[in-house]
């Protein structure tokens, strides 16, 4: 069995599926962009998951498992590929979910990262935020960043993560990378202990609590670059998940911290793109003096007009992230407005260029 393993992760490595599905009463499911594949083999028995499972799966994990019903690790397969093993229960069967981790990074470049952001993230201090559904590539984006600053500034760099994904060699900078559960407690737990390491910038790999977004914004206060991840779709709903987050009470001084340590986010999907593969479209909101103001006086109803107008600044909406790849054809115009925040304008807007292409003009 300890064969099949390998043979499964050298095919997924191979075929650059991202995730490997393994459950009973089925064969083990790839994912191809983004669309589910079976595999051509023996359908999956009990016996079968648990032995896979085994294989691959550390002591404490196991432990995990019988008394939570779940677990969660990162592995090495050799040095072709990293991956993030997410083990579980299902009716009283075991199963597993393994996303391949890469482990060549892409330059923001490859990625199509607005250029803003390498500037932004080579400010003294403040709170980045990557952000957008489970799937949707953050943690592709921040190790691409992370990777960036090695490479060119002699930083010190924590990073804390449930599990370790990408893994960071020491280059320009020095990167210590913290597992949740291994290394330290909680993620708040790390934020706090990182700020008496000397750290420039400090990775939190999920802000999922009110203690680790508190903790966030604090070091991002006293001089370091924090970058987190949530998991909201646009910017405007980020900033307000952040405040939400927080007591009635805590509410205005929150939005005061907030509006000095924000840099600005970054939300992100992911599309199939035309002809194979996967495209990302961005929405960048960049903290300007006038958001920085919205945010304080409780006006962020009116970051989405801010960001439409902050084009110089790199500012862009996610729609017109998704109308740009719909006019480029990267993408096609279903899986666009599957997408989008408003669907009803956008699919006018396509509709519009439409029209404007079919009497030879272009559109706006």
């Amino acid at each position: 069995m300890a064969v099949l393993i390998d043979k499964l992760l050298e095919a997924c490595v191979k075929q650059g599926a991202s995730d490997i599905h393994i459950t009973v009463g089925q064969p083990p499911v790839f994912r191809l962009h983004g669309r589910l594949r079976k595999l051509e083999t023996k359908v999956l028995e009990p016996e079968d998951t648990v032995a896979l499972m085994k294989s691959i799966s550390p002591d404490r994990c196991q432990r995990e498992l019988q008394e939570a019903g779940g677990s969660d690790f990162g592995f090495a397969f050799g040095d072709k590929a990293r991956f993030r093993v997410s083990i579980f229960k299902q009716r009283g069967n075991i199963s597993m979910v393994l996303r391949q981790i890469p482990t060549n990074m892409l330059t923001p470049e490859q990625l199509g990262l607005p250029d803003t952001l390498k500037k932004l993230v080579m400010r003294p201090r403040g709170l980045f935020l990557v952000t957008g559904p489970t799937g949707s590539g953050k943690s592709t984006t921040l190790a691409s960043l992370v990777n960036f600053l090695n490479e060119t500034v002699d930083h010190h760099i924590i990073t804390i993560e449930d599990p370790i994904e990408f893994f960071h060699y020491h280059k320009k900078s020095t990167v210590n990378q913290r597992e949740v559960g291994v290394d330290v407690p909680s993620f708040s737990e790390a934020i706090r202990r990182a700020l008496r390491q000397d750290p420039d910038v400090i990775l939190v790999g999920e802000m999922r609590d009110l203690e680790t977004i508190e903790a966030a914004i604090t070091a991002a206060e006293t001089g370091h670059v924090v970058f987190g991840t949530l998991h909201t779709n646009s910017a405007q709903g980020t900033v307000n998940r952040i405040i939400d987050a927080f007591p009635g009470n805590l509410q205005d001084q929150i939005r005061t911290q907030l509006s000095t340590a924000l840099l600005g986010v970054l939300a992100q999907t992911l599309l199939p793109k035309i002809g194979g593969g996967r495209v990302a479209a961005y929405e960048t909101l960049i903290v300007t003096p006038a958001v920085a103001n919205l945010i304080r006086e409780n006006k962020t109803f009116r970051i989405n007009s801010a960001i439409q107008t902050g084009s110089k600044f790199g500012m862009q909406l996610m729609d017109d992230s998704l109308f740009n790849h719909w006019i480029e054809r990267n993408v096609t115009m279903e899986d666009c407005l599957g997408k989008a925040q408003d669907p009803d304008s956008l699919a006018r807007r396509i509709a519009n260029a439409r029209r404007m292409m079919d009497e030879g003009q272009v559109p706006q």
